[in-house]
């Protein structure tokens, strides 16, 4: 293990730079994942924001899923953010037809979840484990509908609704952390990648 650890970005739509930047910035060495072999080089990814229904078929279309779910179920530390939240959820609803995703966290994610673009809002959400309140960014985001026994929740709305879980080295938000200055998600996520 190096003293800056390989992470990558899932590279196939989405907001890669913004988590490039952070992750960056937190002293790991980032490089764009589209094939397999890129994934294998990497000890750590992050699934981004995007549309998760064309990340989907992008990630089928370049190979990407059966290495994404080996790697996930092989105990790669990820972090999805938004998109990447539903990727990495077992269950989804309010997919498209034929929609699937990489799996591997106890989870029933709602894609869509509060409406259209104009629908984004941004909140003050108190997260386990962080000492002050993070702001957070909600842009066509989902929500967990439903949290199984082996994942847990660390982050909700203030009407209870879940926008953040952890499972052992599995980490997502129904937020854009990468967007509004927020490292402390990324932060965590390195902590997991750092502890493998």
């Amino acid at each position: 293990m190096t003293a800056r650890p390989r992470v990558g970005v899932l590279a196939l739509q989405g907001d890669v730079r913004e988590h490039a930047r952070v992750l960056t910035v937190l002293g790991a060495d980032v490089v764009p994942v589209r094939r397999p072999e890129e994934l294998a080089a990497v000890e750590g990814i992050v699934l981004p924001g995007g549309e998760s229904s064309v990340i989907d078929k992008l990630a089928r279309a370049f190979g990407m899923q059966r290495p994404l779910r080996d790697a996930i179920a092989g105990g790669l530390p990820v972090y999805g953010t938004c998109a990447g939240m539903i990727l990495l959820a077992d269950e989804i609803t309010g997919g498209i037809a034929g929609q699937e995703t990489f799996g591997g966290l106890d989870v029933r994610v709602a894609r869509n979840a509060f409406g259209s673009q104009g629908d984004s809002f941004e909140t003050e959400l108190a997260v386990e484990g962080f000492d002050r309140p993070v702001h957070a960014a909600f842009i066509r985001a989902p929500l967990v509908e439903h949290v199984g026994e082996r994942a847990r929740a660390i982050a909700s709305l203030a009407d209870g609704r879940v926008v953040a879980v952890e499972q052992g080295p599995l980490l997502a938000t129904a937020f854009h952390p990468e967007v509004t200055g927020e490292t402390r998600f990324h932060e965590r996520f390195l902590a997991h990648v750092r502890a493998r």
